[in-house]
C-alpha cells in the first residue's frame, strides 16, 4: 500500500477522549479539501496531545497554542500549504 500525498495527520489524546473531535476535524478538512488531500490519518496518542501535521511538518499544536484550533483558521493553514490559489468561501475572514 502506498501513502497518498499530501498526508494530513491528526494526533489526539485517547485518555482525554478526543477521538470525536479529531474525527470531526478530519471530516471537515476532507469535505473542504477532497480533491487536494491524498490522505487523512487519525493517530492515537496520550498526554493531552492534539497535533496536526501535514506531510510530517507541524501545522498546529494544542500545547503551543493553549487550546484547540478554530476550524476556519485550520482550514486557512491547510489551504495556504496545499492550495494557496483556492478560496474558502464563507470560511474566509474578510478584513474591512
Amino acid at each position: 500500500m502506498t501513502t497518498k500525498t499530501p498526508r494530513l495527520e491528526i494526533e489526539y489524546c485517547t485518555q482525554c477522549r478526543w477521538l470525536l473531535r479529531s474525527a470531526w476535524t478530519a471530516q471537515e478538512l476532507l469535505t473542504t479539501f477532497h480533491e487536494e488531500l491524498g490522505e487523512v490519518a487519525l493517530v492515537p496518542g496520550t498526554g493531552g496531545v492534539f497535533e496536526i501535521r501535514l506531510d510530517g511538518e507541524p501545522l498546529y499544536s494544542r500545547a503551543e497554542s493553549k487550546g484547540f484550533p478554530e476550524l476556519a483558521d485550520l482550514k486557512r493553514l491547510v489551504r495556504d500549504r496545499i492550495a494557496p490559489h483556492r478560496t474558502l468561501g464563507h470560511s474566509e475572514k474578510r478584513s474591512e
